[in-house]
């Protein structure tokens, strides 16, 4: 074969700084606009951003030339950076250690487009956290109860 083809499409989360409610309704339309800046600079595109107050959630086609953890830095400490520089009053803007990376197949795309439209809708009934163990459950990713939300 003669070239490389690649196509990462990945569901990320990741929360505030002990998941206080630090997206207000000011920041979040920007946020969302900054951070998918930020995926296209890293030659990723940004297919769905959305979220609440105390969480993101990114549907995103990756690039292959940086790892998941490289790219969840960068998108991390930049809209941090960001945030902190352009909203008065975000000084304590952070975002908590560590994510949720989980690949989706193109065939539900539209799936999880539609999910993660539904976020505000979604956590009226369920939070962050019980939504983000679900999601570890139903991808079978193991974890150690203890030490998840340190």
């Amino acid at each position: 074969m003669a070239r490389s083809f690649h196509q990462n499409i990945a569901h990320i989360i990741f929360s505030t700084k002990n998941r206080q409610p630090l997206i207000t309704a000011d920041l979040e339309s920007d946020l969302h606009s900054y951070l998918g800046g930020i995926i296209r600079k890293l030659n990723g595109t940004a297919l769905r951003i959305n979220g609440t107050a105390d969480h993101v959630h990114i549907l995103a086609k990756t690039p292959k030339t940086i790892s998941d953890a490289d790219f969840m830095a960068k998108v991390k400490a930049n809209s941090t950076s960001w945030v902190k520089s352009n909203f008065e009053g975000a000084k304590s803007f952070a975002w908590q250690e560590g994510y949720g990376w989980f690949s989706v197949s193109r065939s539900n795309v539209d799936r999880v487009s539609a999910y993660i439209d539904g976020q505000k809708e979604h956590h009226r009934t369920a939070t962050f956290k019980e939504e983000f163990l679900a999601f570890l459950e139903r991808h079978e990713v193991e974890y150690d109860k203890r030490f998840i939300w340190e």
